[in-house]
């Protein structure tokens, strides 16, 4: 059987899935979705500076927030932010956005 490189790109692909650069990558993706999508609120400098994204599963994303307080504040826009989201990430299927309390730094 004769031997057949592999295309450059693959190689790259599977280095990159290797040493982790897509989910850096998404992180980076979904952080500044998050922050486009609620910079129009009126608690948008807030939102900035005390929320965090975490992870995507299962359609719902993960959002870390530094106080209670927030929280409930941003459930109050949940919709809105996620329709934002689904313009602004439409290949993602975001449909929840689940917060948690956590310190942000």
């Amino acid at each position: 059987m004769a031997y057949r490189p592999k295309p450059i790109g693959d190689i790259l692909a599977e280095l990159m899935a290797r040493r982790g650069y897509g989910r850096v990558q998404s992180a980076a993706t979904f952080d500044d979705a998050w922050r486009e999508a609620t910079e129009s609120l009126p608690i948008g400098p807030l939102v900035a500076e005390h929320t965090r994204v975490g992870a995507l599963r299962g359609g719902k994303l993960e959002v870390f927030v530094g106080n209670s307080l927030l929280v409930q504040e941003l459930g109050y826009e949940k919709q809105s932010i996620l329709k934002r989201l689904a313009e602004l990430l439409p290949d993602e299927g975001i449909r929840e956005i689940r917060f948690r309390v956590e310190a942000i730094r």
